[in-house]
């Protein structure tokens, strides 16, 4: 848990995400460590992470992103000022000359796939470096809502259907199997990675390794993490080694202020019902599903006042809990959610028509900079 004696909670509006720039520089000063001591190349994954405004500050650390999809490449080359390293599980004919222009890599879920649109890229000059995405059939990932390797899987093609010879075209592999994962789990995978497809890396230029490193996590062991990324290297001195972590990005670095709308009680149950909702403002909470740290509450303690947290919307199971805090809560009352800045604020929706939070920097000279409010237009327009 993020004890953040800086950021003065009362200073920030309610709804609010608030990025603390501070916290923000660490996680991307650890990156670029790992990136120049191991040798690799570390890009940013904006599925986990793309709050736009932010990136001039990645950019004095990391310049490369990783898209999936055709708004995600136009954004890396808009503003992050360099072609995306673009991945998709399919990709369409209406979009793929658009990707062609953004993106400096495209990685084909699929050898259909690349044999349908390899032609255009050579058509407009082989300028575009062509990779496949393998499938280890490993993963340590337990829910199955974020294992890419689990029986049936759509994402990546398995060494059966790969063979012994890459189409002429393909200069990279990439995988993805981890999630929020060890250096360890990425050992553990690249043995099955070179034990299925190690006949193929002689074949190719570079290697992604996907996301879900979470190196800027305190428990990481960054050192095991550098020596194992060395070692492979040595074995395979031929590849650029690609890594695009996103949680890593933004792990630990902000918050969501909301507040207490109103409590109401039902069968001895006490909910404070406040002005976001885990459907519309946190969904992860409920897909994955986790409950997240709230500031200045614990799990439940007999004698403690306790309240589920409920959302403002008419969704019944709009709602976690329990949570004890150390006095009765009160209508007003600020309830602060932890890390809340990766793998949410991206994947935000306006159901119900619920007021989406503010979107908010805390600057590194303790200074609050509102980026973004929404308004009933963006409600609206949605729709439009």
């Amino acid at each position: 848990m993020i004890e953040n004696k800086i950021m003065d909670i009362e200073k920030i509006p309610s709804p609010c995400y608030v990025l603390d720039e501070a916290l923000f520089r660490k996680n991307l000063e650890l990156i670029r460590s790992v990136k120049e001591r191991a040798g690799v190349n570390i890009i940013l994954a904006f599925k986990a992470f793309a709050l736009w405004k932010a990136f001039p500050i990645v950019r004095e650390y990391i310049p490369y992103s990783t898209a999936s999809s055709v708004f995600e490449a136009r954004l890396a080359y808009e503003e992050m000022g360099s072609p995306a390293h673009t991945y998709s599980p399919a990709y369409t004919d209406a979009d793929f000359s658009t990707i062609m222009n953004y993106s400096s890599h495209i990685t084909f879920n699929s050898l259909s796939q690349f044999q349908h649109f390899y032609p255009q890229i050579l058509a407009a000059g082989n300028k575009i470096s062509c990779g496949l995405r393998i499938n280890p059939e490993y993963s340590d990932v337990e829910t199955d809502l974020y294992n890419p390797c689990a029986p049936g899987s759509r994402l990546g093609i398995v060494a059966s259907i790969l063979g012994d010879v890459l189409p002429q075209g393909v200069e990279g592999l990439h995988f993805h199997t981890l999630c929020e994962s060890s250096s360890y789990d990425l050992e553990k995978t690249l043995e099955q990675v070179e034990k299925k497809f190690g006949h193929l890396l002689s074949q190719v230029k570079w290697l992604n390794m996907g996301g879900g490193h979470l190196m800027t996590r305190k428990d990481y062991n960054v050192e095991h993490l550098i020596g194992v990324l060395k070692a492979f290297k040595e074995r395979h001195p031929n590849l650029e080694i690609i890594m695009e972590p996103g949680s890593a990005f933004a792990w630990q670095t902000g918050i969501l202020v909301s507040s207490v709308v109103d409590i109401v009680e039902n069968h001895g149950i006490k909910t404070a019902i406040l002005d976001v909702s885990f459907t519309c403002h946190m969904p992860d909470c409920l897909e994955m599903p986790y409950k997240p740290v709230v500031r200045g509450a614990t799990d439940p303690v007999p004698g403690k006042p306790t309240y589920r947290l409920g959302g403002n919307s008419c969704l019944s199971g709009d709602y976690m809990g329990d949570w004890s805090f150390d006095k009765e809560l009160k209508v007003g009352d600020k309830i602060v959610f932890e890390d809340m800045i990766h793998y949410t604020i991206v994947k935000t929706n306006m159901f119900n028509g619920i007021p989406h939070p503010a979107l908010a920097l805390w600057t590194k000279d303790e200074e609050l900079k509102i980026w973004r409010t929404y308004t009933y237009d963006d409600y609206k327009n949605r729709m439009a």
